[in-house]
């Protein structure tokens, strides 16, 4: 067995006693730590202050005379206000560093029986940073032996897993946590339920920024809402959930939207207006579609987060805010600062915390509980319970779960499906006939004649092409066409850029042509294939 070292401080109050035979009628901690059979204290580190030498060379004394095995190591830590919990971390703080610890060659225990109590929370909090090396001794009177034995103690071991009904309780509240986070949902996808896991732990333990990923519909709003409501159940936040749709801040109007601006900073700032960043100082903010915002908004943005200071439209000085982001996007952020559209710094900020949400059609074992879920919100809705009949319920599950449905709005799409049929079902249940037009309409629906109405929604996405001006739109349309009757990507940028060409304005048409693809998520295999 390796030496065990003990660490603690000299007992003032408990340690004390007359100068005499009758100290040993009277329990005193550090010496009765040293009188256990079955714990072999090979070095006593005792801190004491210099006030009190004469009482630790008296201890060290009665240590050596029952436990001779025992070398005591006096430590001199002077404090000018021993209640002064900033000073006495800070003394004990330079101790640990500054102590040749050896866990290879020693094990070590930490006395917290003695000292004031602002010392023991000082070993305590040192002890569980691993700036002391060890586990925690905690030693008492033995009730009924006699006053001036040995008394009792015990380890207490930080690894909490180690103590069967505090880990057990852990385990609850991690799982009522994660469920909260899924809105009680039972969800059955093995992938999402570790990531939900790992989401909750973030939550729970960090400040940081969080960026969820992943398609239009996929739940990042509401998952970003849920995790702030968490926060608020642990206390953890005060102020309120500030929800911005990125892709709806366009020109102007974006920087006074987010960061406020004062009285006629511009054409029609008739008053003060604080923005959304002030409104969520002390809560959350949610920045969906991220990745629509400006250059200018980005700059900004990442200084709100680094120093909680930003500056309104029109103003002399700063504001202020605390808040914590969560950010959502349907882009690939990488890919958008490749092409100068988003802010690499900005990026770099957002992931340290990344999670993507796979679509609806990557969970289809999760389709069952979220029917239940959906089903659920229209009862709270309307006030009226629907139920699906055996049948009905199994046939809308067969297609909804198979290979033909597509779920493109994903559960948006879902949460549609099931209001059509609760609104449509006959007296309260929804039954075969039901299903099979429901059936129908989302086979209609998702079709590809709607995608020729409108090609670009078959490429983008219905969402991400309804955002578009006109402008871009008529461009994109006529570069897509040219794309897809060229038999390469040079051809393609040859003819797109024909009057460039011929002033010489451009070398590389491809590389051009590409970058202008990637500002729409799009690529030249994509277009061809």
């Amino acid at each position: 067995m390796k030496p065990l070292v003990a660490i603690g401080f000299l007992g003032s109050t408990l340690d004390a006693g007359k100068f005499g035979p009758t100290r040993w009628n009277k329990w005193r901690p550090s010496v009765g730590m040293c009188m256990h059979d079955d714990l072999r204290i090979d070095r006593f580190v005792l801190l004491h202050g210099t006030v009190h030498g004469r009482l630790a060379d008296y201890i060290a004394a009665d240590i050596a005379s029952v436990s001779p095995e025992t070398t005591v190591e006096p430590r001199v830590i002077d404090f000018d206000n021993p209640w002064d919990f900033e000073e006495v971390y800070g003394k004990l703080l330079d101790f640990a560093r500054a102590y040749p610890f050896d866990p290879d060659a020693e094990d070590y225990v930490v006395h917290i029986t003695t000292g004031t109590h602002v010392a023991q929370i000082c070993l305590f909090l040192l002890t569980e940073a691993h700036y002391l090396p060890g586990r925690l001794l905690q030693t008492q009177p033995e009730r009924g032996a006699p006053t001036g034995g040995p008394g009792s103690w015990t380890i207490i071991d930080l690894d909490l897993s180690r103590y069967d009904s505090i880990a057990t309780r852990f385990a609850a509240v991690t799982a009522e946590s994660t469920s909260f986070l899924k809105s009680g949902i039972e969800t059955r996808n093995a992938a999402f339920n570790a990531m939900i896991d790992e989401i909750e732990q973030v939550a729970i333990r960090s400040k940081a920024p969080v960026l969820l990923m992943g398609p239009t519909g996929a739940g990042k709003s509401q998952l970003a809402r849920r995790i702030y409501e968490l926060k608020r159940l642990k206390r953890q936040l005060k102020g309120g959930f500030v929800e911005v749709n990125c892709a709806t801040l366009k020109g102007d109007g974006a920087m006074s939207a987010l960061f406020g601006h004062k009285r006629g900073a511009f054409t029609g700032a008739s008053a003060d207006r604080a923005g959304l960043l002030r409104g969520a100082d002390g809560g959350m903010l949610f920045l969906d579609e991220i990745g629509e915002l400006g250059l200018d908004e980005q700059a900004m943005i990442l200084r709100a987060i680094e120093d909680k200071r930003f500056l309104p439209v029109g103003a002399d000085s700063e504001a202020v805010s605390d808040f914590q982001l969560i950010a959502g996007t349907n882009r690939d952020l990488a890919q958008a600062v490749a092409t100068g559209r988003f802010r690499e710094d900005l990026l770099a900020r957002l992931n340290l915390w990344t999670f993507t949400l796979p679509g609806l059609a990557a969970r289809r074992e999760d389709i069952a509980p979220n029917l239940d879920y959906e089903l659920d919100r229209f009862a709270e809705r309307e006030g009226e319970r629907i139920t699906f009949n055996k049948e009905a319920r199994a046939q809308y599950l067969a297609f909804a779960t198979g290979p033909d449905a597509a779920w493109p709005g994903n559960f948006r799409d879902l949460a549609a499906s099931v209001t059509r049929m609760a609104t449509f079902a006959p007296k309260g249940r929804v039954d075969g006939e039901c299903v099979a037009a429901e059936i129908a309409r989302l086979r209609r629906l998702w079709s590809g004649p709607r995608d020729n109405d409108d090609p670009l929604a078959g490429l983008l996405g219905a969402d991400q092409a309804a955002m578009l001006d006109a402008f871009d739109r008529v461009q994109l349309a006529h570069v897509v066409a040219v794309c897809r009757a060229s038999r390469s990507l040079s051809e393609a940028g040859r003819t797109l850029f024909a009057a460039s060409r011929a002033r010489r304005a451009t070398s590389n048409d491809a590389d051009r042509l590409r970058k202008y693809l990637a500002r729409f998520d799009l690529s030249w295999q994509r277009l061809t294939d």
